[in-house]
């Protein structure tokens, strides 16, 4: 994607990286699903290969590389069927702490982010606000020179490894609007009354942790909050925008990687003494999902580039987040009825990629969010 935005460090990086995933992660795919958890050793060797935040500062141990290495890590990912690893996910998270951090505490947390010994996961959804992030429950009651938190967060990813959360809480619950009430806590795993509670059975990416946070009288050091009080509606409004970016890139990439496995396999596959490919009806619909995946490609195409240029795409991404993570389904749905009964086999990758890509249209933002935020932008 963006062929014209990589240099030969780039391919040289994409190579690598790719080598990377087939030695030391897509052997362990199927182990890592069972158990429901990547062990945090592979977390060390992402960290001593230079895969993990790479557009960190050089001081702290990054390359101040661009967000060209994000996209290449997030189509190969999602190409290798390894989205398990949650890579993106702490490339995400950790990011909070680089944009909004004071030197401090990127000093203190950035150099274990970019080693793979601080693995980081962003605490936000609550059981009963999902998307309404400025109705979530969570408090941290200023005490003295710490804050007390008591909440609990759901779905989040990475929840179980993590050794750092970036916690959305109130810590003014009379502000009006409600949303200037929010702040962000880095809460450190270890701290007393932060407990992983509860790991997550989830339909797809079942080797990517999930969890349930619990937080019962957690007391976190004053020095531990994020920016400025209050401040953290705007912190996340600014990050989904690169949160939703990524999400899209690999979601793009999971299409492609559905259709060109699904092209081999109607090519390779005879029914009735010719290849499953040659039916016009399963020609007419490949050629159907190849015009959709392209339309997302050449869109998405367009959107990297203007991100790396510096330009506000909330409106676009927001169309593209929705547009091809339901596109993504589409190709899943059809590349698993191309494939016959052995798409139903878990043995067929494209067995779990229908499972995985279902998540998709709900992370970082519901299509019908999405939706929401188009028409805000719009005027509507």
């Amino acid at each position: 994607m963006v062929n014209n935005l990589y240099k030969e460090e780039h391919r040289i990086f994409r190579g690598t990286f790719r080598k990377f995933l087939e030695k030391e992660v897509v052997p362990h795919l199927e182990e890592w699903e069972e158990n429901g958890v990547v062990p945090k050793k592979i977390w060390h060797k992402c960290g001593e290969q230079g895969f993990l935040c790479p557009w960190a500062d050089e001081k702290h141990g990054g390359f101040d590389a661009g967000f060209e290495y994000s996209v290449i890590m997030a189509e190969e990912i999602a190409g290798a069927e390894a989205s398990c690893l949650g890579l993106s996910v702490h490339d995400i998270a950790a990011r909070y702490v680089n944009d909004f951090g004071n030197e401090e505490q990127k000093t203190k947390w950035m150099p274990g982010c970019i080693s793979g010994y601080c693995i980081t996961a962003i605490a936000m959804t609550e059981p009963n606000t999902g998307s309404d992030l400025q109705a979530i429950r969570t408090t941290a009651i200023k005490d003295h020179d710490s804050y007390v938190l008591n909440g609990q967060k759901i779905f989040i990813s990475s929840g179980i490894n993590c050794d750092l959360a970036i916690v959305a809480c109130k810590t003014n619950l009379k502000a009006d609007p409600p949303h200037a009430g929010i702040s962000i806590l880095l809460v450190e795993d270890g701290t007393p009354g932060f407990n992983h509670s509860k790991k997550l059975k989830k339909l797809g990416l079942r080797g990517q942790d999930t969890a349930e946070l619990v937080f019962e009288d957690c007391r976190i050091p004053e020095s531990n909050l994020l920016g400025e009080e209050g401040m953290a509606f705007a912190y996340m409004m600014k990050n989904l925008e690169c949160e939703r970016l990524i999400i899209t890139i690999g979601t793009q990439a999971e299409a492609e990687a559905m259709l060109r496995e699904t092209i081999e396999y109607c090519k390779s596959r005879t029914a009735f003494g010719r290849p499953v490919s040659g039916f016009q009806h399963n020609t007419f619909k490949i050629v159907e999902l190849a015009t959709e995946v392209e339309l997302g490609k050449v869109f998405l195409d367009t959107l990297i580039s203007d991100y790396i240029a510096g330009k506000d795409i909330v409106k676009e991404v927001s169309m593209a987040k929705w547009w091809i993570s339901e596109m993504a389904n589409r190709v899943a749905y059809h590349c698993l009825q191309l494939h016959g009964g052995y798409g139903f086999m878990e043995e067929y990758a494209i067995a779990r990629r229908f499972r995985n890509v279902r998540g998709t249209t709900i992370v970082g933002g519901t299509t019908e969010i999405m939706k929401v935020v188009i028409g805000r932008c719009m005027g509507l």
